[in-house]
């Protein structure tokens, strides 16, 4: 069934994840009214021979002078000085997710964009069409101007798009979908490109997956505790709000009703490791930040993000700074701080878990015949590598401002960085959290208990039934992803743990 998305509703983090496949995009009589309002009071402002940036001027630095007169010509004195991206393309999927997103600020009214812009990024977003965007160019500063350029050339056929999955001309890419070159003036020209529609797409997806990620930290936390027979005392309801963080409080909630039956082996010391007892501290404080994630995330996906805005009904052309990404430059790093801690508490209880001395007396690396087998040695060396891969790329990128365009452009948030860098880290995590899984699955088989908590031994079963024991030694790749995805799937809000 076709996923149908409305440009006058709330754009939700769901809408760029169903837009990797064909989708609907309603553009209703109130988007057709709003925008077509803004349209005519540009050429009134046009008219009236007032000023507007992208219209009647130069870009950036060179506002100073006059564009260029005829206005089809203005389209492209915007666009092809754009050309000067580099590196690998974007994810097609990413890509169409920006593609939504400048639909649904566009589809607003205040960018003065013609009608027929919108409607060409709806009928695209209809079919596989996605264009080649350059990964790197953009500062994030005056909106994603060097990859929207590659995506607003390839809208017009010109440059590289994908169609099918497979990358090809813009031209043919259109052809095969079924789409016309979209024509296009200064101010429509402008309008795709001045705005942060990839850095809030890879915010918001990013920010999706480390929420999935979070969610299965917290499971199998509680897996972990129940089958080394932790007392659960360190999510006890009075100590946790005591700690004062609300963050912290619901987190250990959730958690306590996960472990709800859980029975204490008794043996453990009085007091565990952090990586257990600090977790609702550790995963509520991850928790607090990724709300402020939420807010920013939700603010970039319902505003406009664009320069100049029109205001028909105060007679208004308001030049500003609405594409200046900082927020999400703030809140990607942020994302990327919390990923990194969490893969740093999923490596230390996997750690812990094929420790002998720390994991109850269960064999080292989990291996069913120590020195014959190697368990899952080669799986910890390799979350080893993963969360260094994650630490090294941690430095924020909201702080390396560098002045460009002339000045004119003298600071800059990075947050196209900051967003595509957090997505990347995102699925690294996603592989740590797979190699816990992957432990707690072979646990059992080389002498854990099964978990006595109900809602623990029905996740641990849902692992043991997709995934065959560790013996002998095999590649474990792929098992980790299948992991992965097992706990990922039992971590989406709404699922019966016990089902």
């Amino acid at each position: 069934m076709t996923i149908e998305v409305d440009l006058a509703a709330p754009l939700r983090i769901a809408d760029l994840r169903a837009a990797r496949a064909p989708i609907t995009v309603l553009a209703g009589p109130p988007v057709r009214e709003r925008v077509t309002a803004g349209r005519v009071f540009l050429a009134k402002v046009l008219g009236d021979d007032r000023a507007v940036y992208g219209a009647t001027t130069g870009f950036g630095a060179l506002v100073g002078y006059a564009g260029r007169a005829d206005q089809r010509d203005q389209a492209d004195n915007t666009l092809a000085h754009l050309g000067a991206g580099q590196g690998p393309d974007i994810d097609p999927d990413l890509a169409r997710a920006t593609m939504l997103i400048r639909a649904h600020s566009l589809a607003r009214g205040a960018s003065g964009v013609s009608p027929h812009v919108v409607d060409a990024l709806a009928a695209a977003l209809g079919t596989t069409f996605a264009p080649a965007m350059p990964r790197l160019g953009s500062v994030g500063a005056s909106g994603d101007l060097i990859p929207l350029g590659a995506a607003a050339q390839a809208l017009r056929g010109r440059g590289d798009a994908y169609a099918y999955g497979v990358r090809m001309p813009a031209a043919e890419a259109l052809t095969r979908c079924g789409l016309e070159p979209l024509p296009l003036d200064g101010r429509d020209a402008l309008a795709l490109v001045n705005g942060t529609s990839l850095t809030t797409a890879a915010t918001a997806l990013a920010l999706d997956r480390v929420r999935t990620s979070h969610r299965v930290i917290q499971l199998l936390s509680c897996v972990l505790a129940d089958l080394l027979g932790c007392d659960p005392q360190f999510l006890d309801q009075g100590l946790l709000d005591l700690y004062g963080h609300p963050g912290a409080r619901d987190v250990a909630a959730a958690m306590r009703g996960f472990l709800s039956g859980a029975t204490p082996s008794g043996t453990r010391p009085l007091q565990e490791p952090y990586s257990i007892r600090c977790t609702p501290q550790l995963l509520g404080a991850a928790e607090d930040a990724l709300r402020y994630a939420d807010g920013v995330v939700t603010a970039d996906l319902s505003g406009v993000s664009d320069n100049p805005l029109f205001f028909p009904g105060a007679d208004q052309v308001v030049h500003g700074g609405n594409f200046f990404g900082q927020p999400a430059a703030f809140a990607a790093d942020m994302l990327t701080m919390v990923l990194a801690q969490l893969g740093n508490l999923a490596e230390r209880q996997l750690d812990l878990l094929v420790d002998p001395v720390r994991n109850g007396g269960l064999p080292p690396m989990l291996a069913a015949g120590p020195g014959q087998q190697h368990g899952l040695q080669g799986v910890q060396l390799a979350s080893t590598a993963l969360i260094a891969e994650i630490r090294r790329d941690a430095m924020p990128a909201s702080i390396q401002s560098l002045p460009t365009n002339l000045h004119n452009q003298d600071v800059i948030p990075l947050g196209t960085q900051s967003a595509l860098r957090a997505l990347d880290q995102s699925r690294l995590l996603s592989l740590i959290t797979g190699s816990l899984a992957l432990g707690l699955r072979q646990a059992v088989h080389v002498g854990a208990r099964t978990p006595t908590a109900p809602a623990c031994a029905a996740l641990l079963t849902a692992l043991s039934d997709a995934i065959p024991p560790i013996d002998p030694d095999r590649p474990l790749d792929a098992d980790v992803r299948r992991a992965a995805e097992i706990v990922e799937s039992w971590s989406t809000p709404g699922t019966d743990p016990a089902a």
